[in-house]
């Protein structure tokens, strides 16, 4: 018994350890996952067709398997999120042409897999970190946690402007996240929305990409769950017979 919660705990111990050596650096902003929150994973899916779509695909993933998935029905698919495609047995794919790479200086990347990849702690801080940089030509605005980022401010709308606070001479200006200090921004130009309604509205894109990332993920935690119970049951099942077994011998 004392085995196998051992092995249990240095397996569990090296899949934390390779997903934070894959997140590609620290995060600037903290943020706590919630995929199975499936009222947040729509509306996360709402948002990345409405927004990010025109400019980024999910190959990895198809309408339909979204659709049962999230309890969403094929028609409303259809009707409403579906703007690249026809069926709805096809994967998500972008509308950006072949030549968005000279305007970007390269192709808008497929966000199949980024949380895995970068993990969800630093998409949240990319989406969180735009800020306004008067010596970004191109778009206006550079990002804490992508320094030289070519994406402009697609959810400006949403967020307004923020710009940096100088930090005073001698003084580390910024708010602690993640247990290390992050340059303060404060608004320059309002959004649609408050600052806590636009972390609100990333916090349901990164859920929605965490999803995207692995659809069968409840299933495969739902069969873990019950093959753990089984094994359990089973070692005591084991440990009862061998006290049988050895019962005249002690």
């Amino acid at each position: 018994m004392k085995r196998l919660i051992l092995l249990s705990s240095l397996l569990f111990g090296g899949l934390l350890s390779t997903h934070a050596n894959a997140a590609g650096g620290e995060p600037v902003f903290a943020f706590t996952p919630h995929p199975d929150n499936i009222a947040s994973v729509q509306r996360g899916a709402r948002d990345f067709m409405n927004y990010c779509s025109g400019c980024h695909s999910l190959k990895y993933l198809r309408y339909s398997r979204a659709a049962a998935d999230l309890g969403l029905p094929e028609e409303l698919v259809e009707k409403s999120l579906m703007f690249t495609t026809e069926k709805v047995q096809q994967p998500i794919v972008s509308a950006m042409p072949a030549q968005a790479e000279s305007w970007f200086g390269r192709q808008p990347p497929d966000l199949s897999l980024v949380s895995r990849k970068r993990g969800p702690a630093w998409v949240y801080s990319f989406l969180n970190g735009f800020y306004v940089d008067p010596s970004k030509a191109a778009t206006g605005v550079n990002n804490l946690q992508l320094p030289g980022a070519s994406m402009p401010h697609v959810l400006w709308e949403q967020q307004g402007f923020r710009a940096q606070v100088e930090a005073p001479e001698g003084e580390h200006a910024g708010a602690e996240h993640g247990g290390h200090h992050a340059p303060e921004l404060e608004t320059v130009i309002e959004g649609k929305l408050t600052q806590d309604e636009y972390e609100e509205m990333i916090a349901n894109l990164t859920n929605f990409l965490i999803y995207a990332a692995e659809p069968g993920r409840a299933d495969r935690i739902s069969l873990g769950m019950k093959v753990l119970f089984y094994m359990l049951l089973l070692v005591g099942l084991t440990y009862m017979l061998k006290r049988e077994f050895w019962r005249d011998v002690h």
